[in-house]
């Protein structure tokens, strides 16, 4: 055959959970029976394809174009061999895998601008090799042989790139901000506990391109001056976990990571940390002392991390997002990367799409996409046709944006003003069944399991709203509790220790804000609750 032929299989845990292993079995088992060789066709786990909801996902590289199915199960898979071999997209191939057939051309994927996610999907993530062809760790070799650390900082201050994780601080400031600081001992930190409901992106980096996340981590030690880092995941991510072990470890033996990189005087040496699944570990100043194997609790600052960080040195912090864009701006320059976006939300932005909504996955557009576009036309809409009633953005952090609202661009500032944020980039769809008390309630619910207790503001304010909330979803509210809701919300947000107390009540006064009648609808005397507050539309 002249031309080598592939199936790639998502081997994701979202695809794993829909019987991916099995499936990958499966076509091994026709290929073989079919009196073919892996050099004639290649059965590749791949990393996600992104849409998550319709798994297991199967690409099929032939000589005709790229198809992708989803949904098959193993009973498929000698269609799918058949499929793979054709020349074109196969009219009369078998009807039951016609029907799992996806549209490429579907604004799903038609509207995405993969710079993270270039590479989810199309290596190996297990495979160093593959890493290599496609062309992962080139930027790491081009800069330690040709640029300054000084110039690497200069590319990603001019791209305009800003931290993923949720609060968008300039990524070449902090860059800049760590490596100004006296001589010494510095490292740098991947914050990999994504713990926000309803968030999936970083999970779906960590086991889908690992070797791309270690490279623009090394950059970025380079470019600061730090030899030591971490990269600290929650336990709830095994996968992930177990693909980043093997992808350093195999970065060691190609000597891309330990002592002289490339021949050159840059050493780097990468651990994993596991942390046990709490929240607010998440935040920087927590991460940092469970790194240290203390008890991870939020602390005052100043002292920033970029200042004092790990063992009082200073540290660079960035989320799995921020690094791994890295590359991409040193190999295509920092203008390139600020032409995509808005003024000042400059690159792309990964969302994880869920709740009432047709495609369910990972998508990567321009900052600035109308959110409109994000749920409805690459998202599909409410799965039976009704109206969106809200988009839930930030997680437990960020709040609820209603229907008349889906037109906004989606940036920093911008959801910042309709009472919600960025967040790491969850992004919930609820139709309008759903009742924003009772979403408010289980947002706080989890503030209240995750909060550390070492603020009091935080520890029993959220315990009351909680209880405050109870009264509102039971109908049993008083226009005396919608005053201690408000009041109650504005006192924790304002005297809260960290950004997660900090940013607690944001459920809870989004959906005041954008859906007070609610609220007023469950007062045993609604016309005093009306009196209590107007209604903002």
């Amino acid at each position: 055959m002249s031309v080598p032929q592939q199936l790639r299989c998502c081997d994701a845990s979202g695809c794993r959970s829909a019987g991916g292993q099995a499936l990958r079995t499966a076509l091994e088992g026709a290929r073989d029976a079919a009196g073919l060789d892996a050099e004639a066709l290649t059965i590749k786990p791949v990393g996600c394809l992104r849409l998550c909801g319709s798994g297991p996902l199967v690409a099929c590289d032939g000589p005709g174009p790229t198809q992708l199915f989803g949904g098959v199960a193993p009973e498929h898979a000698g269609a799918l061999i058949a499929a793979s071999l054709a020349t074109s997209h196969p009219s009369g191939c078998d009807d039951a895998l016609a029907a799992h057939r996806l549209d490429l051309e579907d604004p799903f994927f038609a509207l995405q601008q993969p710079v993270v996610l270039e590479g989810c999907g199309q290596a190996n993530p297990e495979s160093i090799d593959d890493a290599l062809a496609f062309g992962t760790y080139a930027q790491l070799h081009r800069i330690l042989q040709e640029l300054t650390p000084e110039q690497v900082r200069d590319e990603v201050r001019r791209s305009g790139l800003r931290g993923r994780g949720g609060a968008g601080y300039p990524t070449g400031l902090k860059w800049d901000t760590v490596a100004l600081q006296p001589s010494g001992p510095r490292y740098v930190v991947c914050n990999a506990d994504e713990g926000d409901p309803g968030a999936f992106m970083d999970r779906s980096v960590l086991e889908s391109d690992p070797h791309r996340l270690i490279e623009g981590m090394a950059i970025a030690a380079y470019a600061v001056g730090a030899e030591r880092g971490f990269v600290y995941v929650r336990a709830e991510y095994p996968l992930a976990i177990e693909r980043l072990r093997l992808a350093l470890q195999q970065a060691r033996s190609r000597h891309l990571l330990g002592n002289h990189i490339d021949g050159t005087s840059f050493n780097l040496r990468l651990e994993v940390r596991v942390g046990a699944g709490a929240y607010v570990c998440g935040e920087e100043t927590a991460l940092l002392l469970s790194i240290q194997g203390q008890r991870g609790m939020p602390q005052p600052r100043p002292p920033f991390p970029a200042q004092s960080g790990l063992w009082g040195a200073p540290t660079l912090i960035n989320n799995v997002e921020t690094f791994t864009a890295v590359p991409a701006i040193l190999r295509q320059g920092g203008d390139w990367y600020a032409a995509i976006g808005t003024e000042h939300s400059k690159g792309t932005k990964v969302f994880a799409l869920s709740g009432a909504v047709v495609n369910t996955g990972l998508v990567e557009v321009p900052m600035g996409t109308p959110l409109r576009t994000v749920v409805e036309v690459i998202g599909g809409g409410v799965p039976d046709g009704s109206p969106i009633k809200a988009v839930q953005t930030g997680g437990p952090s960020g709040g609820c944006i209603p229907a008349q609202r889906l037109d906004t661009p989606v940036d920093y500032e911008s959801l910042l003003e309709l009472g919600s944020m960025m967040g790491s980039g969850g992004m919930v769809v609820m139709g309008e069944s759903t009742s924003m008390p009772e979403v408010a309630r289980h947002f706080m619910g989890f503030s209240v399991n995750e909060s550390c207790g070492k603020c009091v503001p935080c520890r029993a304010g959220t315990v009351q709203l909680a209880q405050l909330l109870d009264r509102f979803v039971e109908r049993r509210a008083t226009p005396a509790d919608m005053e201690r809701l408000d009041a109650l919300c504005q006192m924790v947000k304002v005297t809260s220790l960290c950004g997660l107390g900090q940013s607690a009540p944001n459920p809870v006064l989004s959906t005041l804000r954008w859906f007070r009648h609610e609220y007023e609808a469950a007062c045993r005397e609604p016309a005093a609750c009306v009196a209590a507050g107007g209604v903002e539309r």
